[in-house]
């Protein structure tokens, strides 16, 4: 399998370990669907009547939506487009706009892309709300602790009753919410070794309570016929239409196989979707259909009492019901980790390419590079989801939320990889045209279902991705107009090194000085206040660029690039991918020797320029942006912190910049 950098080698794990590895983490999300999907389809207004014939044309909708999307799209095709090993929208971006020249197409595509990161967010936030909340509320369906509430509250009135159970629900889905946030920093390497076997254990569970349902109406089987799925479309009116934002609740997740896809590699991911998570995915809803079927035809007059309890429990026997109802609170717990810590991959990929400001970073593992924590996206995202837990208060509504954001997600993704498959590996548009342009159309039709439920809740995610779109190109437009002001005025470094090198006056003091520079060629600002306040130059000066690539990792050799300009100062630049972070003395110790550059680490002094940004009315950005930025400007970890320079060795030399 494609492995990612992330692995130590010679510790490569198997193939079986990588696939119940994936089972943990890739397919946490998609494989929790099962406890809100379905019931969407035939709830509210939006909801079809659950008649025998609409639940096998739902069904078949399924199963349909299920092979397409995952299996085609994502398995056979856009897993095939990676950075060395890593996917996910942005690899998949840099991919699809890295042989465009600069112009229209490729800005378009860059804020297609951004915008797609943006939304991603939204998900982050939606899933752990809704899964959680979902499985909770599968104690309603626990007989005895209802009864039991019902005598200790007095409560006689089954409305009533039915809306404090409610009332509990929430507080322990927000409990739970708060116990996974605040154990974060601890990290996921001890919690890891567990999912994989939990998940084992829910897919197992899934899939056998689904084909005991099965067998007892194996008519359902029917459904796997696309004729099924036409008649509803064709006959069931606009609700079935859409019934689609219901449909497609079942897919929500399968944008994590292509995100984690570089942790564990195409062949386990493919692996474990066919032969585990596929199979008891569809045996669940098929015995769910079954269940429902064997409801309103026994029970005609009860059809409006088929949802006040999940059908999901439903397929279990009343004393599996309390352990179901822990192993999906557990399962949910997972899917939420896996978006939590995707989230923060993400976060640190926006950082490296230049769209969010710099954010304290911790390593939450010796062993393993990608597994990190960042604090201030940990604590947003939990308070994001304890409002929306508080806000929505059940799984039904926040679903309605649910769908617009991964719909938008899969059709940006979509594009990309037809631009990637074109540009990047040259391939005719027949052989990618056909499957992209259908499943483009399959997921704007998702689109137009899930749209009716803006007003709903599908405003929550749009609300969110706009306002990180806005952050994230305000950050980027900023840092571009800092660089441009910072730059006139300055000289060429090999300029200023030749005149310093003719000039009498110049002390130099034992020792090196790094100055931090931008990759223009330019001298810094912060060398030219140094010599102008102090009028001193260390014996050897190194101008330093950090520089992001377009791959996920660059290799130890390969970081470190370093120029001669003349006698005592020399030009570094050093490489590092978008899912890696800067270390600055880690650099000058692989510099050493290098072209017969020597420096003592303990007598390097770091210059930075610190800049304070100041809102104008010059041509730039609208004001209430430029005051955007310089927010963003100020809560960003200082570089010297980013960087991991020694504190006690740092120089910052502040500069108040109009923009």
């Amino acid at each position: 399998p494609v492995m990612s950098q992330n692995h130590t080698p010679g510790l490569r794990p198997s193939t079986k370990a990588l696939v119940l590895g994936s089972l943990g983490v890739v397919f946490g999300d998609i494989g929790t669907s099962p406890l809100y999907a379905l019931k969407e389809c035939f709830q509210g207004h939006h909801g079809v009547s659950p008649s025998p014939e609409n639940i096998l044309g739902v069904l078949s909708l399924i199963f349909w939506t299920l092979t397409l999307i995952v299996s085609v799209k994502y398995l056979a095709f856009v897993m095939r487009a990676d950075r060395n090993g890593e996917g996910g929208i942005l690899a998949l971006l840099s991919l699809a706009v890295e042989k465009l020249a600069p112009g229209k197409r490729r800005a378009v595509l860059l804020m297609i892309g951004v915008a797609g990161a943006a939304l991603l967010f939204g998900d982050g936030i939606i899933t752990p709300a809704i899964s959680v909340l979902s499985a909770v509320e599968g104690l309603k369906a626990y007989t005895p602790l209802t009864e039991a509430l019902g005598k200790m509250t007095g409560l006689a009135n089954p409305a009533l009753l039915d809306h404090r159970i409610q009332g509990y629900v929430v507080l322990i889905t927000m409990v739970i919410l708060v116990s996974l946030f605040v154990v974060q920093r601890a990290g996921t390497e001890k919690m890891g070794r567990w999912f994989g076997p939990i998940t084992v254990l829910w897919f197992a569970a899934i899939g056998a309570a689904g084909l005991t349902s099965v067998v007892q109406d194996p008519g359902v089987l029917a459904c796997i016929h696309p004729v099924h799925a036409l008649h509803l479309l064709s006959h069931g009116g606009w609700k079935a239409f859409f019934v689609l934002g219901g449909v497609f609740l079942v897919v929500t997740g399968g944008e994590a196989l292509y995100a984690d896809m570089g942790h564990f590699g195409t062949r386990p991911i493919r692996i474990a979707w066919f032969s585990v998570v596929w199979p008891a995915l569809l045996l669940n809803y098929l015995g769910q259909g079954a269940f429902m079927r064997r409801f309103v035809q026994d029970h005609p007059d009860r059809v409006s009492d088929l949802f006040q309890k999940n059908p999901f429990f439903e397929l279990f026997p009343h004393w599996a019901l309390l352990p179901m109802v822990l192993l999906a609170a557990a399962a949910t717990v997972i899917a939420s980790q896996a978006l939590i810590t995707g989230t923060y991959s993400l976060t640190l990929q926006a950082i490296q390419l230049g769209y969010l400001p710099r954010l304290k970073i911790r390593h939450t593992s010796v062993h393993t590079r990608g597994q990190i924590y960042i604090p201030t996206i940990n604590w947003l995202l939990m308070f994001a989801c304890l409002g929306l837990v508080q806000t929505f208060r059940s799984s039904n509504a926040l679903a309605s939320a649910y769908g617009i954001a991964v719909t938008l997600t899969m059709t940006v993704t979509t594009m990309l990889f037809y631009m990637a498959a074109r540009h990047q590996w040259g391939w005719s548009f027949l052989k990618v045209g056909p499957v992209m342009g259908l499943c483009l159309a399959v997921e704007l039709v998702f689109f137009s279902a899930n749209a009716v439920k803006v007003l709903e809740g599908g405003w929550f995610p749009l609300i969110i991705g706009a306002g990180l779109f806005i952050v994230m190109t305000t950050w980027r437009t900023g840092r571009r107009l800092v660089a441009e002001r910072l730059e006139q005025g300055t000289l060429p470094q090999q300029m200023l090194v030749e005149s310093l090198q003719l000039s009498e006056r110049t002390i130099r003091v034992p020792g090196t000085a790094v100055f931090m520079a931008s990759n223009s060629g330019r001298a810094p600002n912060a060398i030219m206040h140094n010599l102008k306040h102090n009028k001193v130059l260390h014996e050897r000066v190194v101008f330093l660029t950090i520089i992001t690539e377009d791959h996920p990792y660059v290799s130890p050799s390969k970081q470190v690039e370093l120029v001669e300009l003349a006698p005592g100062f020399w030009r570094m630049s050093g490489h590092y991918g978008f899912l890696q972070e800067p270390d600055v003395p880690q650099l000058m110790r692989r510099a050493k020797n290098h072209l017969g550059f020597e420096c003592d680490s303990q007598e390097i002094t770091y210059f930075l320029g610190r800049e304070t940004i100041v809102p104008s009315e010059d041509p730039g950005m609208a004001l209430w942006r430029e005051n955007l930025f310089a927010f963003l400007s100020r809560i960003a970890e200082p570089p010297g912190s980013f960087f991991r320079l020694p504190e006690g060795r740092v120089v910052e030399l502040g500069m108040r910049i109009r923009i």
